[in-house]
């Protein structure tokens, strides 16, 4: 099995959940990992499958024009504007798909944390569940959940992602608040560490590799329907 670094792409909302679910769904070397970290054509948040987009309404900020698309996973509404974004997809082929979404939610963000703490920042794993946790996805990072990314020394969470698995693999969303990290962090620099260290974790070498060469009317499709009023309202 191989890991694919995929090339950086900048998108709006809809192309860049559509494009996600398509490395899901579509990608041309089935048995392959592939990871790529994007950035967003402007002001984004994105929310989780099963939100309600009411509920989402009110919680973002009224002054700004945004856009928003409903995630293929779940979670709560992240924040797109100063995030660092990414996403996982890792084929049923591989041992992660069998097992808890616990124990890779875990092991992923522990790569994640160890990328930041190279570069000199206090990013630990949260291990302790709290009561709270049980209300539900919200506002991403207004609080942080078991096995998320926080400071370890306020606590303020820093990392957390979202799964979807179905019977080709499971994707994994995931995104990096940069307030939340004090400053001076070379994110090009984070990002190269923090594919080493999911390397390692796989126990494979990680191979750059061209963006992969999807039917165009299955993309226009699939953005179409991310970017409609049935999708962003389905719940």
């Amino acid at each position: 099995m191989e890991l694919h670094a995929l090339p950086l792409r900048v998108g709006g909302a809809a192309e860049n959940m559509a494009l996600d679910f398509l490395l899901l769904q579509r990608y041309p070397q089935a048995a392959a990992i592939r990871f790529r970290h994007y950035e967003w054509r402007g002001p984004a948040f994105t929310f989780g499958f099963g939100q309600k987009l009411a509920w989402v309404r009110g919680q973002l900020p009224p002054e700004e024009r945004l856009d928003l698309c409903r995630r293929p996973t779940g979670g709560g509404i992240v924040d797109h504007r100063r995030d660092w974004t990414y996403a996982l997809v890792i084929p049923r082929e591989h041992a992660w798909w069998d097992a808890r979404a616990a124990q890779s939610y875990q092991t992923v963000h522990e790569c994640l944390a160890g990328a930041l703490r190279e570069l000199g920042q206090a990013a630990v794993v949260k291990t302790q569940a709290e009561p709270a946790e049980a209300a539900g996805p919200g506002v991403c990072f207004e609080r942080a959940e078991l096995y998320d990314v926080v400071h370890a020394g306020s606590g303020v969470k820093i990392a957390g992602a979202a799964q979807k698995r179905n019977k080709h693999g499971l994707l994994f969303q995931g995104s990096v608040w940069k307030p939340a990290v004090a400053a001076g962090v070379d994110w090009d620099v984070f990002g190269g560490r923090f594919l080493a260290a999911l390397a390692r974790a796989l126990d494979l070498a990680a191979t750059p590799t061209p963006w992969p060469d999807f039917n165009d009317d299955e993309v226009t499709g699939l953005v179409e329907q991310y970017s409609s009023v049935e999708w962003l309202g389905y719940r």
